[in-house]
């Protein structure tokens, strides 16, 4: 009974003090992600309270959270956007993965730690937040903007992307043969292709099965083919997020959008606990002394994703204020990211791992959202200087005009281009 009375205490103030994260960042326009990665920090292992009885309840609830957050992502996306962005992007995703999977598999191997944990920073990397993305373009109005198809066509592709990088990451954190990880691969591979197929073909008699009008039913049908599907998946050395992510693409129509509504908020407390449990489980002691390796790779992955929006963009005929736009949205990283750390966490096969990547995603998180606002206006600025410097030089002195006329001309050129 005193233990009961315990953990019932512990997680009840977890779980309000993540709400109350959540408000501070709501009211100060950021994702909580870096607050709840600092209170698992705060009540972890060498943190200020560690926790105890309620330890072994959130590693389950931080489960579920990483279902529930591929889950909603597959609700996102039908079968035929994905093939759809897999023919018309699919330069755009390759360019992504070799300019964002590149430097972390190279610090990895230059701080010795070997080519499995390279192949793990490679994802942490490499993969955007999708949520934090897509939060930042509501809160900033761009929803509508034309750059913003080929951000979502990335992030799409990044998405899809996991449905065979956590499978071969799974079968190198095992340890298992190459044998074992090439049979696990072509099952992943298989499965995904398959569900595909039918979610294309058959989509709507899925959704007929699934749907209900009473949203209690809705909701524990949804749920309960996600954890069996998850259970399987993870039973066959794929990934249970994987297995998630695919019952979210087979489901579409009304029956989607009822889930996904339903679906939400259990989304966002286990996310939330997710995120949480992951801080549990990193020493605060163990991330000052790679900091600066993290501030290193952030300064150098922000650069490459906005390389990468920027050249995707301009594919696509958008502007260059719109370019750049596009890069600086892409920035971010977050739950994937995690979740991919998450695993070498609990496979234990490089110690200084987890606390950079949760150095790396409290940078990126908070980075995230300020160069989605201001790269464009401070690169037109440095461009425009660049271009008045350019032109009074080549026409001397008499060529100068008013500052008022070229921001005119400016100003009309990105109305018209991006």
């Amino acid at each position: 009974m005193h233990s009961s009375a315990v953990f019932l205490i512990e997680f009840g103030c977890l779980i309000l003090g993540l709400g109350l994260l959540g408000r501070l960042a709501g009211r100060f326009r950021f994702s909580p992600i870096p607050l709840y990665l600092l209170a698992g920090l705060a009540f972890g292992e060498g943190g200020l309270l560690p926790l105890g009885a309620s330890e072994d309840f959130v590693a389950v609830g931080a489960e579920i959270g990483v279902i529930l957050l591929l889950l909603m992502l597959g609700l996102e996306y039908t079968a035929a956007d994905l093939v759809s962005n897999l023919r018309t992007h699919y330069t755009a995703g390759i360019v992504d993965a070799v300019l964002n999977a590149l430097p972390g598999a190279a610090l990895a191997l230059l701080l010795g730690w070997g080519p499995v944990a390279a192949v793990v920073l490679a994802g942490v990397t490499w993969v955007s937040s999708s949520g934090v993305i897509a939060k930042v373009l509501g809160e900033l109005g761009r929803l509508g903007n034309r750059e913003t198809p080929a951000i979502l066509s990335i992030l799409v592709l990044e998405d899809l992307s996991m449905a065979v990088y956590l499978p071969i990451v799974t079968a190198l954190l095992a340890g298992v043969s190459l044998a074992a990880g090439a049979l696990t691969l072509a099952i992943a591979l298989g499965v995904a292709a398959l569900v595909l197929v039918l979610a294309v073909r058959f989509g709507r008699h899925v959704s007929r099965f699934v749907s209900s009008d009473d949203p209690e039913k809705l909701l524990l049908v949804v749920l309960g083919v996600t954890l069996v599907v998850a259970g399987v998946a993870q039973q066959l050395q794929v990934s249970a997020a994987v297995g998630a992510f695919l019952v979210g693409i087979a489901l579409s129509g009304e029956v989607a959008e009822g889930a996904a509504s339903l679906l939400a908020p259990l989304r966002d407390l286990f996310a939330a606990v997710f995120f949480v449990f992951f801080g549990l489980h990193t020493d605060p002691a163990s991330i000052p002394p790679v900091l600066l390796p993290a501030l290193a790779l952030a300064a150098v992955t922000t650069a490459t994703k906005i390389a990468t929006g920027y050249w995707a963009a301009r594919r696509a005929g958008i502007g260059p204020r719109g370019r750049w736009r596009a890069g600086g949205t892409l920035v971010a990283r977050g739950e994937f990211s995690i979740v991919i750390a998450g695993l070498a966490v609990t496979s234990g096969i490089e110690p200084s791992l987890g606390p950079l990547a949760t150095a790396y995603v409290l940078i990126l998180v908070l980075l995230g959202p300020l160069t989605a606002r201001w790269t464009e206006p401070l690169a037109t600025r440095l461009t425009g200087r660049r271009a008045r410097r350019r032109r009074v030089g080549a026409a001397g002195p008499a060529a100068r005009v008013p500052s008022g006329a070229h921001e005119t001309i400016e100003g009309q050129d990105t109305v018209g281009r991006a």
